[in-house]
């Protein structure tokens, strides 16, 4: 199975050979086991040229030489990722119908319909704060807005389609609850993080203060829901245990939502004054920390839990999955939750702490790119799910 989630009808770990026969027809199977998942490897990309492209001016420090043509070389890999990827799931909606329903009835899978808001959004940020470099400061605004509004869209209708399919479709046990489940309803979370780089594009007035309280109602449409959610997936750990070795490194995607919130209420707060003035802004820079701070310590709490966790399965012989694009991602947006607070506190720690989480996330994102390409050549993260082995009587 293609997605980073086994269901009880499809185990994660593969044994099927890659498809046989002409050309055309072995690229139209591989299709078939391409699930909604892929798109965390393009947001776990492009999630490099977005947290590093302020690092530098964080740190107060000169840019290394070629650091800027590094996270452009990084940004466009992530857009031409993403167009490929897009292709493909077009490709598979259109050849392999069947499994596409399937993948939105199975409750392992259908959370992953998130991802494709966030990689979205993702590609949009970096076409601003990097991208414009090589694509024009005209061009850049208008290619995120296309992305921004197809992504929001997006992700408003998988963090209202996919619990409503987990209600009435769905049949979830209590056991099976786990940090995937957040990936629809973290997507409006970035919508509000990376929306506040379009407000100095807009006309002043209503304009631009309709987009910034519309990203603040989308911050608490994905808040709200989080914390529904959070609870259950730590019962679920407390109660049943650790996660399957495979599914291990999902536990930083709860890094997601709280990384990814403090980076909205920084963000929105540096475009507050512009886009609404006087004491409200005022207001929106104090909550901007009193938000932030306790949430990016729940978020290095959460972190440290989930190093332990990984550190444990791979003492147990966890190997590589798509799961590993949990390490990219989540901690992207956790540096850029501590750059925006660095801004606004002035504290240095908090710009060493964004530091240390880039470097952090540079290493993860080589050893997921890395074995995911040597999967993609070998066929075998494209292969057909193996099939359950009867047991032995």
């Amino acid at each position: 199975m293609a997605s980073l989630a086994p269901s009880p009808a499809q185990p994660l770990v593969r044994t099927g050979r890659p498809a046989t026969g002409p050309a055309p027809v072995r690229r139209l199977l591989a299709l078939r086991h391409l699930g909604p998942n892929w798109y965390a490897s393009v947001m776990g990309t492009a999630i490099i040229a977005n947290a590093g492209a302020a690092l530098p001016d964080s740190l107060g420090f000169p840019a290394l030489p070629g650091y800027r043509v590094a996270l452009q070389v990084v940004w466009a890999l992530s857009a031409v990722a993403l167009l490929v990827l897009l292709t493909a799931r077009a490709g598979h909606w259109l050849h392999h119908r069947d499994q596409a329903r399937a993948h939105l009835l199975d409750p392992a899978v259908a959370p992953f319909y998130g991802c494709l808001s966030m990689a979205l959004l993702a590609v949009g940020a970096g076409t601003v704060l990097v991208g414009s470099d090589v694509i024009g400061r005209r061009a850049a605004p208008a290619v995120d807005a296309v992305l921004f509004t197809a992504g929001t869209v997006a992700g408003l209708v998988a963090a209202v389609a996919v619990p409503y399919l987990m209600v009435v479709r769905h049949r979830v046990e209590p056991g099976q609850a786990g940090p995937v489940w957040l990936l629809p309803v973290v997507a409006p979370m970035v919508s509000a993080a990376v929306g506040p780089l379009l407000i100095p594009h807009l006309p002043a007035g209503q304009a631009r203060e309709a987009m910034l309280l519309g990203c603040y109602a989308m911050f608490g449409i994905s808040l709200l829901a989080t914390l529904l959610l959070l609870p259950l997936i730590f019962g679920r750990l407390i109660v049943t245990g650790p996660l399957p070795l495979a599914l291990t490194p999902t536990l930083f995607l709860v890094l997601g939502p709280m990384g990814q919130s403090v980076t909205a209420v920084n963000q929105l707060a540096d475009q507050a004054p512009t886009a609404i003035g006087g004491p409200v802004a005022e207001a929106l820079a104090g909550f901007a920390v009193v938000y932030g701070v306790p949430v990016l310590g729940f978020a290095l709490m959460w972190l440290a839990l989930a190093v332990a966790m990984v550190v444990r399965a791979a003492r147990a012989g966890m190997g590589f999955a798509m799961t590993w694009w949990a390490f990219t991602f989540p901690v992207g947006t956790c540096v850029t939750g501590a750059e925006g607070l660095a801004r606004h506190t002035g504290l240095t720690a908090l710009h060493w702490l964004a530091a240390a989480l880039f470097a952090a996330l540079v290493g993860a994102w080589c050893a997921a790119a890395f074995h995911t390409l040597r999967g993609l050549f070998s066929g075998r993260l494209l292969a057909a799910p193996a099939r359950p082995v009867p047991a032995a009587r």
